[in-house]
């Protein structure tokens, strides 16, 4: 039997028809989701870390989300109207990944309802807003023995962002694990007041060596402080990310984060419709806290003591703030036999013994 043309052309559209629906069901499937970065991504530091947690979740969860970011977004109000883009463009699940980003966040949720939104290192939650953060201090207490082990001037030099509890919690973890093998170190510190500047911190990292520092870390996003050290014949301790290539000499080690597998676990419970709003707070014994691999001119002996003490923390046997603990003034902050809850750990607002100067106001 013949088809006729306009039956040929009836079938035509069918099919287009469906198809069409097909492709469209397929998109609306999808998760959008969207991420706000403080500093550009790089190839090191804060953010490249986030986003190589976004490509591990693209990874694990395929042709399910679409993923887009914003990278150089101030706090403030900018961080604001970039976060209520995001949704308005049908984000449904928005990280937004720095402390300042924290009420603009909340305040974009109430315009949303529906949205999810993912804030780190923050503390406020609300009915569609977690939170999420590392226990950085956990490797900073690690990365501590090792500069308490290598260096020789006994003074140890510190480039910090903003004085908020995450930094001087860091801080005081990287000066105990220090003292834990060297009693006789101090830590100066200088406040850059910036998540990201590599002229400032250059420039403070500078300042630290020509004050007696031999090793130097930092709270910052930029590789300047390694390639500083790097420069000037020191050692160098990097944060965030391995900075090895930027100071084959000096680099140490690093503390470093890793984000897939939250990543991944919070994109899955909201296509399943299972997500809540949480306080993910996760370190070394859940895989969010690593070290990048050790100099070779780490004695062996340290890298052992190093990863013993990592299986302790893993274990709960070892813990950065087990006390006796002092404060600057010599006041016992942390009995012995006893540690800080988490709590006190969030609110951290003094040096401990050790660290030289004080905390900006």
């Amino acid at each position: 039997m013949a088809i006729g043309r306009k039956n040929v052309l009836s079938v035509f559209v069918v099919l287009l028809c469906v198809a069409g629906l097909s492709l469209t069901a397929s998109a609306a499937d999808k998760l959008k989701i969207g991420f706000v970065y403080i500093s550009p991504i790089g190839d090191a530091g804060w953010t490249y870390q986030h986003d190589l947690g976004r490509l591990a979740m693209e990874k694990n969860l395929g042709d399910k989300v679409e993923t887009k970011y914003i990278e150089n977004v101030p706090e403030g109000p900018e961080a604001e109207r970039v976060i209520r883009d995001l949704a308005k463009s049908g984000y449904d699940l928005i990280f937004t990944t720095s402390f300042g980003y924290m009420n603009p966040t909340l305040k974009v949720d109430k315009m949303f309802p529906k949205k999810r939104f993912e804030h780190s290192t923050g503390y406020k939650t609300a009915k569609n807003v977690g939170t999420y953060m590392c226990r950085f201090y956990e490797g900073r207490y690690l990365t501590g023995i090792v500069a308490g082990k290598m260096t020789e001037s006994n003074t140890l030099g510190y480039v910090a962002a903003f004085p908020i509890p995450e930094v001087i919690r860091g801080i005081n973890a990287f000066t105990l694990g220090a003292k834990s093998v060297n009693p006789d170190i101090k830590v100066k510190v200088i406040w850059v007041n910036s998540w990201f500047d590599p002229g400032k911190e250059r420039e403070a990292s500078e300042a630290l060596i020509a004050q007696g520092a031999d090793v130097i870390t930092h709270h910052t996003d930029s590789t300047a402080p390694t390639l500083t050290a790097e420069e000037k014949g020191v050692y160098a301790i990097a944060y965030h990310s391995d900075m090895s290539k930027y100071g084959p000499k000096a680099h140490l080690t690093a503390a470093t984060h890793v984000y897939g597998d939250f990543y991944t676990r919070t994109a899955q419970a909201v296509l399943d419709n299972t997500w809540k709003p949480e306080q993910v707070w996760s370190g070394i014994k859940e895989g969010s806290i690593e070290l990048a691999p050790m100099n070779p001119v780490v004695p062996a002996d340290v890298v052992a003591l190093v990863e013993k003490t990592r299986k302790g923390i893993i274990d709960g046997s070892v813990h950065p703030f087990q006390g006796p603990i002092k404060d600057q003034s010599g006041k016992i902050v942390v009995e012995a036999g006893k540690t800080l809850s988490d709590k006190e750990l969030l609110g951290m607002g003094y040096y401990v013994e050790g660290v030289l100067g004080k905390i900006p106001k």
